[in-house]
């Protein structure tokens, strides 16, 4: 049976407009390969955009090892990243989200279009504009927070919001691969990693990104920000909670649920 990729990717929209959990998509269905998850994102992302709103960027999941080890898969999942969700402050109003997790990111932003396929890490960098701090507010729209590989990617990759940080170094001032983050939640240390915990190179993974867009005729595009992932766990975010990843040579980025 064919699945319509429209009705899942309205079904998962109804669920972020309504900021209610609704069953997995794989607990209805057969089988949802991950060319149909990504058919049903892509649909889920016009929605979006039919709505006014414009592409920020893109993003990656499952970047780190462990994660990657604990979903059974060999590589990243992609998502997009709509303007509406970069934040322009500290304040991430959680009556607008179901239940909100927040993380450290890596993030690029580009000064120049990228396209695969063939474009390596350092291709990647070329692209570069800056390497900047972020944290993303991941908010997946399935029950309980738990899915399928298959169903994380056709959710979006449970993007929901991001905070970018002000301060910046030039792609190739620093490694990237060197960047050291710790994260706290309300003062207290909960994780810390350096970029290498992206699978080796966080340019890697941009690399891998446009390569992933190029087989389906895309491109990242000069001003999007790209988030290379999560280099430690994510945590809850409540109303009250304070979170701050310090980053070396990126200064700091703070979210607070209101």
């Amino acid at each position: 049976m064919s699945i319509d990729h429209a009705h899942w990717a309205q079904y998962l929209l109804a669920a972020a407009d309504g900021r209610s959990e609704v069953q997995a998509i794989t607990k209805q269905v057969d089988e949802l390969g991950v060319d149909d998850a990504y058919a049903i994102q892509a649909a889920l992302l016009e929605l979006q955009l039919g709505r006014g709103d414009v592409l920020a960027g893109a993003k990656l999941g499952l970047t780190s090892a462990a994660k990657q080890e604990q979903m059974g898969v060999s590589e990243p999942v992609y998502g997009w990243v709509p303007q509406a969700s970069v934040l322009t402050g500290v304040e991430v109003p959680i009556s607008e989200l179901i239940h909100p997790r927040c993380e450290p990111e890596l993030v690029f932003i580009l000064a120049e279009d990228l396209a695969g396929p063939g474009v390596t890490a350092e291709d990647a960098l070329d692209a570069v504009e800056k390497v900047v701090g972020g944290i993303e507010v991941i908010d997946s729209r399935y029950e309980a927070f738990s899915f399928t590989l298959t169903d994380v990617i056709a959710d979006n990759t449970s993007a929901a919001r991001v905070a970018i940080g002000s301060d910046g170094v030039g792609p190739r001032e620093v490694d990237s691969k060197t960047i050291a983050c710790g994260f706290e939640i309300d003062g207290e240390q909960v994780g810390s990693a350096t970029g290498e915990a992206l699978l080796g190179d966080p340019a890697g993974c941009l690399a891998m990104l446009a390569n992933h867009l190029g087989k389906h005729g895309q491109k990242l595009q000069a001003g999007w920000l790209v988030m290379a992932g999560a280099p430690t766990d994510a945590k809850p975010l409540d109303i009250g909670t304070t979170a701050t990843a310090s980053y070396s040579h990126l200064g700091s980025v703070t979210v607070q649920g209101v």
